[in-house]
């Protein structure tokens, strides 16, 4: 058998056999599989146009190589969701270029649509050109080095199971889903190194991740450890774990940022 380089097929084949698995996300992991579906469409949709790395300029491609991403959750979509779609196809083409302006340049995970467009978008721009993106500035640690997004999982690696504080602790960027190097005992919110106020939880049902807390600023993030389960997909794996979510929410604490299935 030939090994998955592809990372779209890498994620839809994760996100279908945790689908098949069932367990307590089942319904959001069978959605977010239909949504990789269509990310990795885009994807090579895109990287047949060679896009410039400007959205102003690449936004019509954007937008014609999505259209399949907004009529398939249009259809099969969660309400309201499923509304907002239909509602964005009814839309004049102005309107939802605005849409991946307003989102590239402010980065809300309240906006489920251009995130879920513009991350294919962005992760090929990544892959394929060695400058940073979208006028990132790469002064700041907590933020992506590529494109500025804030990060969306936290992935260790190697002894990061067991050292106090090493270089094996990765950060993964909401928008173009870009990994780099971040300290393990800080928070990727506030810098806070205080290991008193540092909180983690994990729960039996996902030994492979964990809640990563800060009680100075409220905020939070999962981490997905690959030394306990090298199968895992990262960006997938931190969906399927969305109970940790809930139990994060209920003791007071707010998620950097949220992932495509709105947790």
């Amino acid at each position: 058998m030939t090994a998955v380089t592809d990372p779209w097929t890498r994620r839809t084949a994760r996100a279908d056999a945790l689908a098949a698995d069932g367990g307590p996300s089942v319904s959001l992991v069978r959605f977010y599989a239909r949504i990789l579906r269509e990310q990795q469409k885009v994807y090579w949709a895109l990287a047949a146009t060679r896009p410039t790395g400007v959205l102003e300029v690449d936004a019509g491609a954007v937008l014609e190589c999505g259209a399949d991403l907004l009529r398939t959750v249009g259809e099969l979509g969660p309400e309201p969701l499923a509304a907002e779609a239909r509602e964005l196809l009814d839309s004049p083409d102005s309107v939802r270029h605005g849409e991946l302006l307003t989102y590239w340049h402010d980065r809300s995970d309240r906006m489920f649509f251009p995130k879920a467009l513009l991350q294919p978008y962005a992760e090929w721009l990544t892959r394929n050109d060695s400058r940073s993106i979208a006028g990132a500035s790469t002064a700041r640690h907590d933020r992506c080095p590529r494109c500025d997004g804030p990060p969306q999982l936290s992935i260790l690696e190697g002894s990061a199971a067991t050292a106090a504080d090493g270089g094996t602790r990765f950060l993964q960027c909401a928008t173009c889903l870009t990994s780099w190097l971040f300290r393990r005992v800080v928070c990727p919110s506030c810098g806070n190194e205080d290991e008193r106020t540092l909180a983690y939880y994990q729960a039996p049902t996902f030994p492979h991740v964990r809640v990563d807390a800060c009680d100075r600023c409220g905020r939070y993030l999962k981490s997905i450890d690959l030394t306990r389960l090298g199968l895992a997909v990262p960006l997938v794996d931190e969906v399927a774990a969305a109970p940790l979510d809930l139990w994060a929410q209920e003791h007071g604490y707010e998620k950097i940022a949220l992932n495509l299935v709105g947790l």
